[in-house]
């Protein structure tokens, strides 16, 4: 019983330390310090390679490269998010040359991009940057939640694209069952242009509160939840650095928000097959290169009903499924992404990649 006592009043002593540094915003992670370089960029769109330094990741041990396209609307550090739980940091350990496509924080000047302005120009123009630096033929695509929409859309617009292979990781394509969030286009015939900030631009704010309708009584639950681990610093530097990143969106450029509405949302394109991308109609049937779509079943921002058909819409006669007992942050960070989820990927990258002088024997060791 004394050790019980003992143990409660240590607690709410931690407790009482971190809720105040909590509040006072003190002590907070650094999130993406993986050491990079910017080798491309135009407008606010940015491509990093991360330096895979031989006495810290062991250097680069299979090829072709990895391009990893992030989404529209959040920031790309949830890849990255602190040293020891970062999804990058694991892929350069697995001997990957790993590159990644940030968009920024779109302003003004990005109002007018349309879908085809990432699928036809900022996309193929960043796998050609990659393949002028490393000397490659082809790249592994790697596409994050819409990040995953877009390389869809570009493996299917561009047969003969240099791709060894197409990963792609919470990607919605059945957009029915993206809750309220999509129900207000497609069902109550909202339209875009109402919640257009004076930028041309959705405003973040409008993204955050239409992720915040799908699960209600979420903020509600992981505060009680932070109140009991409270004491724990571990959690609480973890539990800064994600809620931090859920609360951290970036603008939805305005004129590809209202092809999102009109072509995946109301007439759910990616589903009926009803998919244009510059004028032209492209079919996901037509993704002949290997392909892994992973999903989590207890995704909230996408569910698991979102993200299901997938599998089947693809052409690829090399293609295959991981669903996940995890959430939508839980797929790249944490004990499931560690465990289960970056290893499937980096085994299934890696099969399908070419081991350069000395990986086989450094994979044995």
């Amino acid at each position: 019983m004394l050790d019980r006592v003992r143990r409660d009043v240590e607690r709410n002593a931690l407790r009482a330390r971190n809720g105040v540094k909590l509040v006072a915003g003190v002590d907070r992670p650094g999130v993406g310090q993986t050491p990079k370089d910017v080798v491309w960029q135009r407008g606010r769109t940015q491509l990093w390679h991360y330096r895979n330094d031989l006495d810290t990741y062991g250097g680069v041990r299979y090829g072709p490269p990895l391009l990893i396209v992030f989404s529209l609307v959040s920031r790309s550090y949830i890849l990255d998010l602190t040293p020891g739980n970062s999804f990058v940091e694991q892929l350069l350990k697995a001997g990957f040359d790993v590159y990644l496509l940030d968009w920024g924080e779109p302003d003004e000047r990005d109002a007018e991009n349309r879908l085809e302005d990432y699928v036809d120009d900022y996309i193929p123009a960043g796998i050609d940057r990659v393949l002028e630096l490393s000397g490659a033929d082809e790249v592994n695509l790697f596409g994050y939640c819409f990040g995953g929409n877009l390389t869809l859309l570009y493996a299917a617009h561009h047969p003969d694209a240099p791709l060894r292979s197409l990963t792609v990781l919470a990607t919605p394509v059945d957009f029915r069952h993206m809750g309220p969030l999509a129900d207000v286009f497609a069902v109550g015939g909202m339209d875009v242009d109402s919640v257009i900030g004076d930028d041309g631009n959705v405003p973040p704010s409008i993204v955050v509160q239409g992720f915040r309708a799908l699960t209600p009584t979420a903020e509600v639950t992981r505060y009680v939840t932070l109140w009991e681990r409270l004491w724990n610093d571990e959690y609480v530097a973890s539990y800064q650095a994600m809620t931090g990143w859920s609360d951290d969106h970036v603008p939805f450029p305005g004129a590809a928000a209202r092809e999102t509405a009109e072509m995946l949302v109301r007439r759910n394109g990616m589903v009926t097959d009803r998919l244009t991308v510059g004028g032209d109609p492209v079919h996901l049937g037509d993704i002949r290169v290997p392909f892994l779509t992973v999903r989590a079943n207890r995704d909230h921002i996408v569910p698991p009903d979102a993200t299901a058909p997938l599998i089947d819409l693809v052409g690829s006669p090399d293609k295959h499924e991981l669903p996940l007992d995890a959430g939508h942050m839980g797929l790249v960070v944490g004990r499931t992404a560690a465990k289960t989820t970056v290893p499937t990927i980096i085994d299934f990258v890696r099969r399908r990649s070419d081991p350069l002088d000395g990986a086989d024997s450094a994979q044995e060791a």
